[in-house]
């Protein structure tokens, strides 16, 4: 598995999970080295990068804020010859600039609920729509003569989530008391984590 996601509009965050015991069983890279090599969306080669394979991840730099990439995981052998182990799916790169202030839509989504159980019991197939369904259907929840209207359906899913009308609110004003910098702050720590590889040659003990 290869997993890439945009960390800012200049970095992508990648992560792989690769049995390389297996992939090496009866070959190994020429150079004794993994790389991760960096496509755009019309299929240029941006960048080709060395890492460590047993890290598991690495923080890839980009040219093009806004492109679409794809990263692909692999080695050399022989020596022109590439091997593809992994490719991730597309990423869509952030603008550079942040966006203004907009209409937010707020959702309070328990954890013990499944998306798939949300998408059957709202009815869509569309996954991106959920949490405006649950927007809207806690918007109309917490207003009284809203909340009088709701269907028996919808009063059914308003049940499975476990949440009372005053949770909901709670949770709403947490959201717009916060402080706009705190989130952001929040948001980087939680995209921050873990290390960059060495762009280097490994040791014996990376092919044991």
């Amino acid at each position: 598995m290869l997993f890439a996601i945009a960390r800012d509009p200049q970095t992508l965050f990648v992560y792989w999970n690769i049995d390389w015991p297996a992939v090496f069983e009866k070959t190994a890279p020429v150079d004794r080295q993994v790389h991760l090599r960096l496509h755009r969306s019309d299929g240029t080669e941006e960048a080709t990068v060395a890492v460590e394979p047993m890290a598991g991840n690495f923080y890839l730099k980009i040219t093009e804020p806004q492109e679409r990439y794809e990263v692909e995981i692999g080695y050399y052998h022989p020596e022109s010859v590439w091997n593809s182990v992994a490719t991730s799916d597309e990423i869509k790169l952030p603008p550079e600039r942040a966006g203004g202030n907009g209409i937010v839509d707020l959702a309070t989504i328990p954890f013990h609920l499944s998306f798939q159980r949300l998408i059957d019991s709202f009815g869509t197939s569309n996954r991106d729509r959920i949490s405006e369904l649950v927007s809207q259907l806690q918007t109309r929840a917490i207003t009284d003569d809203e909340r009088a209207l709701l269907s028996a359906e919808e009063l059914e899913i308003l049940n499975a989530m476990n949440l009372s009308v005053d949770e909901i609110k709670a949770g709403r004003r947490a959201f717009l008391q916060t402080d706009a910098a705190a989130l952001r702050r929040r948001a980087e720590n939680l995209a921050g984590f873990g290390g960059s590889s060495p762009e280097r040659a490994f040791s014996e003990s990376s092919w044991s």
